[in-house]
């Protein structure tokens, strides 16, 4: 009976995951961040591989939960970490659209990776469908209107099981802020 009441307090003080409730695991009290160069690309196949809406990982390309890394972040920023991205201390104005496009960024998963030729940067997927009208007339992309952002910094504020990542952000952002006490600013 000891461990029958042992097992019933570890579930009601731990829960149990769900297939509806994915379990995040919360990171330190302090919590990492890096500053990094921010870009944009969108699943298709001349930015991403001959398979555009499979990740590196294997996850679903969902515009609204993913990003990728560069391969010399992979042991800091492994595939399932959740981040924040904070573009107040951008050093590049002159090429970056992040108070334009940062509506569109939210927390994001780590479930792809870049190009070899990339280092230090986080590339968010963007809907292809997310355009805007330039002051020329033109439409353009919210990847391209994000450009290359340098000094954005990214913070660490959970990790997800890969059959576990939320589809929207606001499912993301809630669970994020459920488990780990942070608001998304």
């Amino acid at each position: 009976m000891p461990i029958l009441g042992a097992l019933t307090g570890f579930l009601l003080l731990f829960g149990t995951a769900t297939a509806t409730q994915p379990v995040i695991k919360p990171v330190a009290s302090v919590r990492p961040h890096y500053t990094v160069t921010l870009t944009a690309y969108n699943a298709v196949p001349d930015q991403t591989s001959d398979h555009p809406l499979v990740t590196a990982s294997g996850a679903y390309s969902n515009p609204e939960v993913i990003a990728a890394r560069s391969q010399d972040l992979g042991a800091k920023l492994p595939f399932g970490t959740i981040i924040e991205l904070d573009g107040s201390n951008i050093t590049s104005n002159d090429t970056c659209g992040y108070n334009v496009v940062a509506p569109h960024i939210g927390y994001r998963v780590i479930e792809d990776t870049m190009n070899v030729r990339y280092t230090n940067r986080i590339d968010v997927l963007l809907d292809t469908k997310t355009n805007y009208v330039s002051s020329g007339g033109r439409v353009v992309n919210a990847a391209v209107v994000l450009g290359l952002c340098k000094g954005v910094t990214i913070r660490v504020v959970g990790h997800v099981n890969f059959n576990q990542i939320p589809k929207t952000q606001a499912e993301l952002a809630a669970i994020v802020e459920k488990n780990s006490g942070l608001a998304l600013k």
